[in-house]
């Protein structure tokens, strides 16, 4: 069976995908104690360390053939606004170094990186590629939405395929049929509250308003935003992407609720079983932050047909 580790490892969206891909996670890191904790709880087999990945010790990190990694992408994304000239967002960049020096200690045959595509116009994306490709590896950018992949989610990703191959890897991804946010949406579950009352913000009223005048009484909506903002979305398209903070509310009549913390889960592909904390705003921060299994899955199984 072929063996990978998980770097920034999370909740476990990688290696939930790696899992059911047929991979053995050896190994999982995260600086977080409360994703390590989880990550441990859905993956007991696998070795776990909490610790910056800057200051791993990687001959202590078990030989392996696949190297899954998503270095923090608050730095690049658009949703964090202002992408550079921020030193907070600089310390986050330069997660991604982990991942060089990490290769260049074990060369695993491939190297799989998810981040936001933004990560490419980072101004250390050249030197950061050609560090990697130092190492021997060549590199395949794909930009993903991860619903043509079934993830019920409208989620375009950056995913770069790194082998130590003469040529890039370039994946055959078949695109699956749209899964609608109607799938894992609970109507009779949760807390409701009257979409009229004392301090509902005039903006979420006129979304209402606007949702209803084109889906009826039960449709999704961002809580704030543009685009779909303004108008909702219909229950039988994938939801939008699923982000760390409650952004999508749902809409039953004249009540409304926000996206509970296991429809955030479903949203994202992770199974029914996962194991999470009970505290709603944790879960949701590493929902956000997750690979969507499914999507892990699909890529890895398009590597390894393609390999």
């Amino acid at each position: 069976m072929p063996t990978a580790i998980d770097l920034f490892a999370g909740l476990g969206g990688w290696s939930t995908g790696a899992r059911n891909a047929g991979i053995d996670v050896l190994w999982a890191a995260n600086h977080w104690p409360v994703a390590v904790e989880w990550h441990s709880a859905n993956h007991p087999e696998a070795i776990h360390i909490c610790q910056d990945l800057h200051q791993a010790d990687w001959s202590k990190v078990p030989a392996h053939d696949i190297m899954l990694a998503s270095p923090c992408c608050q730095g690049h994304s658009k949703a964090r606004g202002k992408a550079s000239g921020n030193a907070q967002h600089d310390a986050s960049r330069s997660t991604a170094w982990a991942v060089v020096s990490a290769a260049e200690f074990h060369r695993p045959e491939v190297v799989l990186v998810e981040n936001v595509e933004e990560f490419t116009a980072w101004a250390l994306y050249p030197a950061w590629s050609q560090a990697m490709a130092a190492l021997g590896y060549m590199i395949a950018p794909h930009v993903v939405d991860c619903a043509d992949l079934g993830v019920p989610q409208h989620r375009v990703r950056l995913f770069l395929v790194c082998t130590r191959s003469k040529a890039p890897l370039n994946l055959q991804l078949h695109q699956r049929r749209h899964v609608p946010a109607s799938s894992f949406i609970d109507f009779d579950a949760g807390k409701w509250s009257k979409v009229v009352k004392p301090g509902r913000a005039q903006s979420t009223l006129l979304r209402v308003k606007n949702g209803r005048e084109r889906f009826g009484d039960r449709f999704i909506m961002p809580y704030y935003g543009s685009g779909s903002g303004l108008t909702g979305r219909c229950l039988e398209r994938p939801i939008g992407t699923i982000t760390t903070l409650d952004r999508w509310a749902l809409v039953r009549g004249d009540e409304m609720r926000m996206l509970s913390a296991n429809e955030a889960l479903a949203a994202m592909s992770f199974p029914a079983d996962t194991k999470r904390p009970d505290n709603h705003r944790q879960t949701m921060h590493m929902a956000g932050n997750a690979v969507p299994p499914l999507a892990g899955q699909r890529i890895i199984e398009a590597m390894m047909e393609a390999a």
